[in-house]
């Protein structure tokens, strides 16, 4: 026996409400398989399921748009951050340079390494870091760090800044916009399983396949088992003369 199977996802939700709603529509009231009273549910529900449905894709889609730009920036300013310290190093190494001007940029205790630049919050750190250091030094009068300098660095770091924020903006906004969608759907499910309930009810008295038949024009959905659908494709075989 085939077991109906509710809807799981939004797009699944959305379909059953707006094929019941269409129904609700073409049908007069009283060959309708589903009560009035749960019509007016989908009428009332379905317009607001369906702007929380397009306001989180929206929110989606402008996040997705923008992250390939995202990780360019990231990119460069993680190289930028890096071939700065490489070159504070490297001066180090020559003896241009003392190792205490490490201290400016919180980089002592890393040995001449570089530090963690994996993540987006530890580049963030250690840009940050380099330039306050930087500037520090600057104001006392020594040497700047060249190739690159300290003002090509700040600006790749803050495009990439800049984008980081915004990208978390548009994380957030897609988080809110999952969530009020989130708060929706029982109450779909509830009129969905409200809706499925009459029309087999409204069917009952007609043979199993009829019976499956008409629910399915309202958008219920059979599934078969393994074993079910084995038969089916045995009865349906053009080998019994059967079509």
């Amino acid at each position: 026996m085939p077991y109906r199977r509710l809807p799981n996802t939004d797009n699944a939700r959305h379909k059953a409400l707006l094929k019941a709603s269409h129904k609700g529509k073409e049908t007069p009231p009283f060959k309708l398989a589903f009560s009035q009273s749960t019509y007016q549910r989908i009428v009332s529900f379905l317009p607001g399921y369906e702007k929380k449905m397009l306001h989180q894709k929206s929110a989606l889609s402008r996040q997705i748009e923008r992250n390939k730009d995202y990780h360019t920036l990231q990119k460069k300013a993680r190289l930028y951050i890096s071939h700065y310290i490489q070159v504070v190093n490297m001066s180090i190494q020559r003896r241009e340079t003392s190792s205490s001007i490490l201290e400016y940029y919180k980089l002592n205790g890393y040995s001449g390494k570089l530090p963690p630049l994996n993540t987006e919050e530890e580049i963030i750190k250690w840009g940050e870091n380099i330039i306050e250091g930087e500037t520090q030094r600057l104001r006392k009068g020594m040497s700047p760090i060249t190739n690159p300098t300290i003002a090509v660095v700040k600006v790749r770091y803050e495009k990439f800044q800049e984008a980081y924020w915004n990208q978390k903006n548009l994380q957030l906004s897609n988080n809110r916009a999952l969530k009020e969608l989130a708060d929706l759907r029982p109450t779909a499910d509830d009129i969905i399983l409200h809706i499925w309930n009459e029309v087999e009810e409204s069917f009952r008295d007609l043979p199993d396949d009829l019976r499956r038949e008409k629910a399915m024009e309202y958008g219920l959905v059979y599934i078969f088992r393994k074993n079910e659908l084995s038969d089916q494709n045995l009865f349906n075989s053009p080998r019994l003369g059967i079509s």
